[in-house]
């Protein structure tokens, strides 16, 4: 099934989107096995993320190689399970947790990857508000042991036209700041219930987990 679902997924999903940036498709792998994951890998997935940093901690040496991202909510206390490991680490929702990343990137002679959080408004949910992402961006470029590739945004809402009128905002913002830093290179929003919205928006980076391992049990 695994194998099959990936097939399908890489024959759906365009190479590029409307912008001509390739897109990137990465494995939620949360509560799945190591046997699943490498799977997939095998299976032509290159791009694998953890939601758990103690899960992202288990798996790591035991999964065949890959990228390895990091997306979940991240306290600071754990942010040793991720340096010098994760490619990418997607979820950086406050200056202070930038900042850690930072420290501890640079204790180790590294620079660390990250993605700002967008949040659209939604208090449950974690990430700078719209309105506030400019200001941290400006606020953590100036950290040594990190540098921003990017925006990510958890899109998940009732309606399509919600949906879309979300992605549209991030694809704005995410264009701002990419004419000022060329770094800037990852949209990532999109997963397995909306990653078309998504891509139309303008992302170039899906999440997806149940359309590639089937759903949770």
């Amino acid at each position: 099934m695994i194998e099959e679902n990936l097939k399908n997924l890489l024959a759906e999903i365009p190479k590029t989107n409307k912008y001509g940036e390739k897109i990137t498709l990465v494995g939620a792998t949360k509560t799945r096995t190591v046997e699943e994951i490498n799977r997939a890998i095998l299976a032509g997935l290159t791009d694998i993320g953890e939601n758990r940093a103690q899960e992202f901690r288990d798996k790591f040496d035991k999964v065949l190689p890959c990228n390895y991202h990091f997306f979940g909510r991240l306290q600071k206390n754990k942010v040793k399970y991720l340096i010098g490991k994760a490619c990418l680490i997607q979820s950086v929702d406050s200056v202070d947790l930038a900042k850690e990343i930072s420290r501890r990137s640079e204790e180790k002679g590294l620079i660390t990857n990250i993605l700002l959080e967008v949040n659209d408004g939604e208090f449950q949910k974690g990430g700078f508000p719209q309105a506030d992402v400019i200001k941290a961006y400006e606020a953590i470029s100036k950290f040594a042991g990190v540098k921003i590739k990017g925006l990510m945004s958890v899109l998940l809402n009732d309606t399509e036209d919600k949906i879309l009128s979300i992605g549209l905002q991030m694809r704005e913002l995410y264009d701002i700041m990419r004419k000022s830093d060329n770094d800037i290179t990852v949209l990532s929003m999109g997963m397995s219930q909306d990653h078309k919205i998504a891509i139309e928006c303008g992302s170039n980076m899906v999440r997806i987990g149940s359309a590639i391992f089937g759903k949770r049990e």
